[in-house]
């Protein structure tokens, strides 16, 4: 997106129009995603795995590194770029869009921005070309909301560290080769006492867990993970000794700007499957498309969409600008995912009796919508962001 505000006298104030690079950057995922995604979004949500073909070609469009640096394997394109490209995959399947996003912004993202120029050649790089992919491992079955409140434990090994604890709810879980996981090396102290580290996998001591069995997102995996005694040298850390909090809350902030437009990808195919039923679906001797009823949820849904996607593309272009984004990126998921929540029930109702069959997508957009207002921080927790932020 075009800079917002500019001090040439003759540019307009407000512009809201794509670069070049970013419009093909749209146009790129956009025909992608309708072309070899769009075909199969069914058969990867009923059999729960994106085939890995889908991610390769993913990688080689540069969807695995949007915005890391091209001198780092990645496309080096800005936020927008990678919003835009998330909007349009998760249109087409929301399961293989958390997969991208996950990587991009959990695990590429904290490389990037508090790595070591050694460990961004030896896992960002990598991680950014596709031939690793990447998960993060935060949250604790005792830990969710409470990201300060982590029990996995940290200790000094010689020159190196053991890692000992439980991860639940792990994105990329099971397939991802590179971990980044955080832990209590400080016990007691909560926040201040969070260190992160790059944890190689399979490393010895670490193990998949529990494999959940989802309402929605199927076609992506989400694992416990085992940590018992896992031992990483000193030069795994990421970032100094204490500064895993602030890391990761980075992280998420940069996250739910992805959520959001995750959330607007499901909306808009809520909105355009809709759409296209009520343009064939005859009743009273009309398409329902002429009905009043149906043109005002229509209506509604448009708009809700396009004001999600504005408020999306706010907090990517604050990000862009190395600008404060925390509260606008809440603001934006919290919106959004509310949006994509009232789409999908729309969509169903629009669709009717068929809304409710797996034999049409409104009942899979209406699964996958859901995960939106709960993962990388609850609609509550936005709240409570976006009043924190308001009061300082």
């Amino acid at each position: 997106m075009a800079t917002t505000t500019s001090t040439d006298p003759e540019a307009p104030a407000f512009d809201l129009a794509l670069t070049e690079s970013q419009a093909l950057v749209q146009r790129t995922a956009r025909d992608f995603a309708t072309e070899k995604l769009l075909p199969i979004a069914h058969d990867i949500d009923e059999h729960g795995t994106v085939p890995p073909a889908i991610l390769k070609e993913l990688a080689s469009l540069g969807f695995m590194g949007v915005y890391v640096p091209e001198e780092l394997g990645g496309a080096g394109a800005d936020v927008v770029s990678y919003i835009l490209a998330s909007e349009e995959i998760n249109r087409a399947c929301a399961s293989t869009g958390v997969i991208m996003q996950s990587h991009n912004s959990l695990a590429c993202d904290p490389i990037l921005h508090f790595g070591t120029k050694a460990q961004q050649e030896r896992w960002l790089r990598p991680l950014a070309c596709g031939d690793t992919l990447g998960c993060f491992a935060l949250t604790e079955p005792a830990s969710g909301s409470d990201a300060a409140g982590l029990q996995m434990t940290a200790k000094r090994d010689g020159s190196g560290w053991r890692l000992s604890g439980t991860k639940n709810f792990i994105t990329n879980g099971v397939s991802a080769d590179v971990v980044v996981a955080f832990a209590q090396s400080e016990p007691g102290s909560r926040h201040k006492g969070i260190t992160a580290f790059i944890v190689d996998k399979p490393s010895t001591g670490l193990s998949v867990g529990r494999v959940e069995q989802k309402l929605g997102i199927k076609g992506s995996d989400t694992a416990q993970l085992v940590f018992d005694g896992v031992r990483v040298e000193d030069d795994q850390r990421l970032g100094q000794v204490g500064d895993g909090f602030k890391i990761a809350l980075a992280a998420l902030d940069g996250g739910r700007i992805g959520i959001a437009a995750q959330a607007v990808g499901i909306g808009r195919a809520c909105l355009e499957d809709a759409l296209a039923y009520a343009k064939e679906r005859q009743a009273f001797g009309k398409p329902i498309a002429e009905l009043q009823a149906i043109q005002w949820m229509l209506a509604d849904m448009a708009t809700e969409v396009d004001a999600a996607r504005l408020m999306t593309w706010r907090a990517a272009t604050l990000k862009d600008r190395g600008e404060r984004f925390t509260a606008e990126a809440a603001m934006a998921k919290l919106f959004a995912s509310d949006v994509a929540m009232k789409a999908a029930r729309s969509c169903v109702q629009i669709f009717g009796g068929y809304g409710y069959l797996k034999d049409f997508p409104a009942e899979r957009h209406y699964r996958d919508a859901k995960i939106t207002e709960i993962y990388e921080g609850t609609s509550e927790i936005m709240k409570l962001i976006i009043a924190e932020d308001m009061l300082e």
